[in-house]
């Protein structure tokens, strides 16, 4: 779910995957893992993630929490 919630935030903040990989300083294909859910980031690397696409991690998760 996770995974999800950070694709919907990139795609509509109208990010790619490398431009968000560049601003967390990750690799694009790790952001790849994470939204396809082969991994889950640490909470610095959630903070991390959000930061690069201009959005809350407390949003990201508020909108996990309302799915469960």
């Amino acid at each position: 779910m996770l995974g999800r919630e950070l694709r919907k935030a990139r795609l509509a903040g109208g990010f790619t995957q490398e431009y968000v990989a560049a601003r967390a300083k990750v690799s694009r294909e790790y952001v790849s893992q994470l939204e396809r859910g082969l991994y889950s980031p640490t909470v610095d690397m959630l903070i991390r993630l959000c930061k690069a696409m201009n959005v809350s991690a407390s949003k990201i998760i508020a909108t996990i929490e309302k799915q469960s």
